[in-house]
């Protein structure tokens, strides 16, 4: 049995847009006083938009400010707790934002802090435009939503995957919300939702969806 969904799972697609914001920290303390008051616009971009560039990185990606007290201020051990921050087990932007200052305070002595980079090193800090562009691929069934997710690009992917984990319900991506509320499929809904990220390129996280879809397909023709 492939059970046909009342509303169809539409696949989209992320643009993004970089707009430079002017502001800019030639130590961790400048970083923390624009940090505090940025818009989510701009960790979205020094964040889930780095995660994205640079998917290909395994285990864990850093973010840029990860990489940014690393390599130009030259601290590791902030570089290290900076990328130690979880950028996708965060529901939202603010509790995102909170754990990165947190993250550079709690392990920083004054001097650390006051310490600045080489001239020509600061960060700029960066905002992201996002648009969500609507594909040509839809889905009713199992069968037709493995055939798009298989012909959709990762964009698409990482849009429905980890960009809805910050979209009402908090911590839920689309392809489980659409199993287990058209499909009527809890156990694949979990056991996708179940996917550690952080273990395989988004090209592999596709085969991992796939190879579970077609388990499914595999034992309704049973």
């Amino acid at each position: 049995m492939n059970p046909r969904a009342e509303t169809p799972f539409h696949f989209f697609s992320r643009l993004t847009l970089t707009a430079l914001t002017g502001k800019r920290a030639s130590t961790l303390q400048e970083m923390t006083d624009v940090l505090r008051t940025a818009p989510d616009t701009v960790v979205y971009q020094h964040t889930h938009r780095y995660l994205f560039q640079h998917q290909f990185l395994t285990p864990e990606p850093p973010n840029d400010f990860a990489y940014w007290a690393h390599h130009m201020l030259g601290d590791e051990r902030i570089g290290e707790r900076l990328a130690a921050v979880d950028t996708i087990r965060f529901n939202t932007l603010s509790d995102l934002r909170t754990a990165l200052i947190e993250a550079i305070e709690k392990n920083s002595s004054r001097d650390t802090l006051d310490r600045k980079v080489p001239e020509g090193k600061d960060f700029h800090f960066m905002s992201a435009v996002r648009f969500s562009v609507p594909t040509e691929h839809r889905a009713s069934t199992l069968s037709e939503f493995r055939d798009g997710l298989k012909r959709v690009a990762i964009s698409s992917l990482y849009l429905h995957v980890f960009e809805a984990r910050l979209r009402p319900p908090l911590g839920r991506n689309d392809f489980s919300l659409w199993f287990e509320k058209e499909l009527k499929l809890p156990a694949l809904a979990e056991k996708v939702a179940a996917l550690d990220p952080y273990t395989q390129t988004l090209e592999g996280l596709r085969m991992k969806i796939l190879h579970l879809v077609d388990e499914e397909l595999s034992h309704a023709e049973a």
